[in-house]
């Protein structure tokens, strides 16, 4: 598995827990790498990193937790996996409150870290794909005129070209002069594609 994937952002305090884990995923073919610290994370983060975040909860420092509000306060948008020896109830609500994907306890078998891991590599995959596919519609979006973009949104809630011509005091034939318009700029050839595009920006 190449890191075009995504890494895993390994983040723990013990030098040991770091390399055994490291070796563990490259093994497995999953890009990592290693921070002793949430600190050091955050100082060399870049807003072009994808994957996932896998913390420790306790930490010298900065501990998982504030890590994670310092992630939700930059806005850095990684899958968030808390992997620590210190688990009780409230730590599990606190963690998943703030956003947490899921919560493991060391020692962890390597079947289950690998399968929640690679679970967190695809949902940020997912995640940055249908941005990419909003910023897309967005920018078509943005081809239209104001009218264009009023009778879309009419089309999009399911009215037809004779109630959108009547609501808008046009003919019905001005109304497919604008449908072919705006199925011209977004680059749709049906109905269907209209109401896609316009659903992906919302």
């Amino acid at each position: 598995m190449s890191d075009s994937y995504g890494t895993v952002f390994l983040i723990d305090d013990d030098a040991g827990v770091r390399d055994s884990l490291g070796l563990l995923l490259s093994l497995k073919g999953i890009h990592t790498q290693l921070f002793a610290s949430a600190e050091s994370f955050l100082g060399a983060y870049r807003p072009d990193w994808h994957g996932c975040v896998l913390t420790d909860l306790r930490m010298p420092g900065m501990s998982g937790l504030e890590l994670q509000s310092a992630l939700l306060r930059q806005q850095i948008d990684l899958p968030v996996v808390v992997l620590t020896a210190h688990g009780d109830i409230t730590t599990v609500r606190a963690t998943l409150k703030n956003g947490a994907l899921d919560f493991l306890e060391k020692p962890v078998e390597d079947d289950i870290l690998l399968e929640v891991l690679q679970n967190a590599l695809r949902i940020d995959r997912e995640r940055r794909v249908s941005a990419t596919a909003r910023a897309a519609a967005s920018g078509r979006l943005a081809r239209l005129t104001a009218r264009e973009r009023e009778i879309l949104g009419l089309l999009a809630s399911g009215r037809q070209n004779v109630d959108i011509a009547s609501e808008l005091g046009i003919s019905p034939r001005t109304v497919e002069v604008h449908k072919a318009r705006i199925m011209e700029k977004l680059d749709c050839r049906s109905l269907a594609d209209l109401i896609r595009v316009s659903l992906t920006t919302e």
